[in-house]
Parts: structure tokens; C-alpha cells; sequence
């Protein structure tokens, strides 16, 4: 990339105040951000959105993350990274923040910010987000108490605010963490088709609160947050929806959700993935996007729902260059209203994609991702590996 071009790019995104960092590695000489959001707490990196999600059509945005770093785990950093070029990146993830939004073509739109922080040399684990969304999405809902044809498909329309928290501790010196979590969403609900809104609002109300708490369990041995390649992390949690807790409907969720990283020779990392979520004890009828959904690359959002999911992915990452990788992907999906049902039917997915080392002393990648499936076809912006 030629430098006029960089510094461009540099002060579109940048006050002219921070410009007395250097956007250029002083081990290699290529684009890296690690000085400019290390140095600087006004500084972050730049993430834009262009959004070619099916479920909610073709949009944009921009999001910028925030690294905060005592002086003296940044010191001990840049001065690895100084050494070695994956100095630093073993090192304890710093705190980091994510603040921004983006819409689409339907009107859909988004806007919000993250927190994830930690204490006591990594003992203690925080994750706070805050946002407000207005979503048209299609959705393919079984509704039990309406007379007309129970499999509707129409746009729904969510709009509302809310947050999640979640709070873990390490168990002795182990790779385990074990926590709470919370989540409370306040939505208006409705649809674009006059007739399917009003049986939404005749079945569900104009209005509803969804409110749980949960526990978590994690075991946890990445060798990096941002892009791992070797270790990996199992979560189980597991969430009640209850009036006593300000919700309005009644349900439990488990989820279960695990990626792994194997180091297959000095270039080349497998990456597998699975994901299993399961809905019980419900209200005959939930809002639209209550109900856990396939969430692969390539499947519109929402479009294959059920109380039971799982799906499997798998991913092989070359490390072309120091700074760029090359990945293939592919992944197997199922729902179904009873859990022995699951694959019966499958979804499939695969893609390819590529990321740049944008930030080395963190370890941080950026890069795009192009996925297929039967029905859809999108490309996706991605910080770290795309699971």
C-alpha cells in the first residue's frame, strides 16, 4: 500500500494529535495499529462494517475498539514484541472496549457498546453490553394459538434496548472459570404484513421484557483472545427467563459451544467448532427471536430456527506470510422441535477468506470472509479467526 495512501486512509479514522505514532512496524516495515492504540488512549482500530447478511439485506457502519493497557503490561509488551514477532502476544489480553453501529436497506439498524475487562492477573473476568436496535428480519415462526396457517413467514419488526453482563472467576490454577451471567432486553414487536401484526400483538402484546439469569462455565486455554492457534474453549450456560426477574415470559436456554485449534505443521492450524442450543419449559408462544437460530457464515440469521440447534465447523488456516493467511471453511447445521430429530435435515456452508496482522503485539487480525450455502451468498468483516 503506498504511504500517501496510508496516511490518508490514517486521517479519516485519526486527530492530527496522534500522528506522532508510527503506523509503520519497526520490526518488519508493514501497516501495523500496535503503536498507535497502545500509546495513545484517544487512539483504536478501525473496524467498518459492510453488512451482506441476507436476513436483513445490504447496509454498512463502523465500529472502533478501544485497548487499555496499564504502563507497565504495555511497556513489557512493546518490549517483546521488540525481540520477536509474536512477542507479546502469550501476554494476558488487555481491556478492551467496542463502541459504535450500522444499518441496511430495510431500515434495519443498530448501535451500541462493549466492555470486557479483567483483574487479578487474569482471575477475574468481566463482560458488560449495552445497545439499541431496530431489526426487520424474516422470520419463519410457529405460532400454537393463531387459526391460520401456523408456518408464517413475514418480516418482523423488533425494536428495543437492553444489555447482558457476565461475571467469572478462576478455580485455582486451573484453565476453569466459573461464573453468573445476566440479561434483560425490552422490545416493541410487530411485523410489516397489517394482518400478521395484528395477531403478534394479539398473542404476544405491542411490548414485552425478556430477563434472565444463568451460570457459566468455561474452560479456556487459547493462547491468544484475538486469534488463537493452539488451545481452545469449551462454555456451558445455562439461563432461566423468569417472572421474578422481570421477564415476561417463561423459558430456559442451555448453550454449549466449544472451538479448538490444532497446530498441524509450522504454517498450517485446524480449527473446529461446535455449537449446541436448547430451548425447554417455554410459553406456548415466544417473540420472534426468542428461539436459538443456525448461526454459521452464509446462512441468513434467523432463517432456520427450532428449540434444538447444533452445528459442527471446521476451518484451515495458512499462514502465507508473517502478516497474511489464507482460510477454507465449511460447516453442517441443524434444527428441530425435539432433540433426537436434530440432522434429519441439514444446512450446509463453506467459504474462504483472509486476514492481515493489523496489530502484532496483540495478536490482532483483520480480514474478510466470502460464504456459500444453497439459499445465500455474503461476505462478512472479521476480527480474529470467524468462529
Amino acid at each position: 500500500m503506498p504511504k500517501q495512501t496510508l496516511w490518508l486512509l490514517a486521517s479519516l479514522c485519526f486527530p492530527s494529535s496522534l500522528f506522532a505514532a508510527s503506523f509503520m512496524d519497526p520490526l518488519d516495515g508493514q501497516l501495523d495499529m500496535s503503536e498507535v492504540i497502545a500509546d495513545n488512549p484517544y487512539a483504536f482500530l478501525p473496524v467498518p462494517i459492510i453488512l451482506t447478511e441476507p436476513a436483513i439485506g445490504y447496509g454498512g457502519g463502523f465500529f472502533g475498539m478501544f485497548l487499555h493497557e496499564s504502563e507497565a503490561a504495555r511497556e513489557k509488551r512493546k518490549q517483546m514484541a521488540l525481540q520477536a514477532v509474536d512477542g507479546g502476544v502469550s501476554l494476558i489480553p488487555p481491556n478492551f472496549t467496542v463502541v459504535g453501529g450500522a444499518a441496511t436497506e430495510n431500515g434495519t439498524w443498530f448501535t451500541g457498546a462493549a466492555h470486557r475487562h479483567t483483574w487479578l492477573n487474569d482471575r477475574i473476568r468481566y463482560l458488560g453490553a449495552l445497545g439499541y436496535a431496530n431489526i426487520n428480519i424474516d422470520i419463519f415462526h410457529d405460532f400454537n394459538h393463531l387459526s391460520a396457517d401456523r408456518n408464517l413467514a413475514f418480516q418482523s419488526q423488533t425494536e428495543g434496548y437492553g444489555g447482558v453482563q457476565k461475571l467469572q472467576f478462576k478455580v485455582a490454577n486451573t484453565h476453569l472459570y466459573l461464573g453468573v451471567s445476566q440479561l434483560w432486553f425490552h422490545t416493541k414487536i410487530g411485523a410489516k404484513e397489517p394482518l400478521i401484526n395484528d395477531a403478534l400483538h394479539q398473542v404476544l402484546g405491542d411490548s414485552s421484557t425478556s430477563s434472565a439469569l444463568g451460570m457459566i462455565a468455561q474452560y479456556d486455554s487459547r493462547n491468544n483472545l484475538f486469534y488463537p492457534t493452539q488451545g481452545g474453549t469449551a462454555k456451558a450456560e445455562y439461563l432461566w427467563y423468569r417472572d421474578g426477574f422481570g421477564s415476561d415470559y417463561h423459558f430456559n436456554t442451555l448453550t454449549l459451544d466449544g472451538h479448538y485449534f490444532f497446530p498441524l505443521a509450522d504454517k498450517w492450524t485446524l480449527g473446529v467448532a461446535g455449537n449446541y442450543q436448547s430451548l425447554t419449559h417455554a410459553d406456548k408462544n415466544l417473540p420472534p427471536l426468542a428461539r436459538p437460530y443456525i448461526n454459521m457464515r452464509g446462512i441468513s440469521r434467523y432463517r432456520y430456527q427450532g428449540d434444538y440447534v447444533l452445528t459442527t465447523q471446521t476451518q484451515l488456516m495458512w499462514q502465507v506470510t508473517p502478516r497474511w493467511s489464507l482460510h477454507g471453511f465449511v460447516g453442517a447445521g441443524s434444527v428441530a422441535e425435539e432433540a433426537h430429530d436434530l440432522y434429519k435435515e441439514t444446512e450446509f456452508a463453506y467459504g474462504t477468506g483472509f486476514r492481515y496482522l493489523i496489530a502484532r503485539r496483540f495478536g490482532l487480525h483483520t480480514g474478510i470472509d466470502l460464504a456459500f450455502s444453497d439459499e445465500d451468498t455474503a461476505f462478512y468483516f472479521n476480527v480474529g479467526s470467524g468462529f
